[in-house]
């Protein structure tokens, strides 16, 4: 998906906040949730996440989508992931 398609869609399901995230190779966030629903667009690099539904990497141009609370772990790649991110 590209980025303006992406922007579109955002707004279209209401995700009024977007940031870009970026982090660094090989990099990893433990189990935590967020007080918010999040989908994002990997803009470079990638990331694996692991959720109570199994794990799933995601590259450049994939999409992602995180419900409010949902547990979740993420490792990042060896180039790092850089990601643009809406939330509700």
């Amino acid at each position: 998906m590209q980025r303006d398609e992406f922007l579109k869609l955002l707004e279209k399901e209401g995700f009024g906040t977007t940031v870009v995230v970026e982090r660094q190779a090989f990099g990893t966030l433990d189990a935590h949730a967020h007080p918010f629903e999040a989908k994002a667009l990997v803009l470079s690099g990638g990331l694996t996440i692991r959720t109570a539904a199994g794990e799933q990497t995601f590259n450049e141009g994939d999409t992602f989508h995180l419900q409010r609370d949902e547990p979740h772990s993420e490792v990042f790649d060896k180039q790092g992931v850089r990601y643009l991110v809406g939330r509700k």
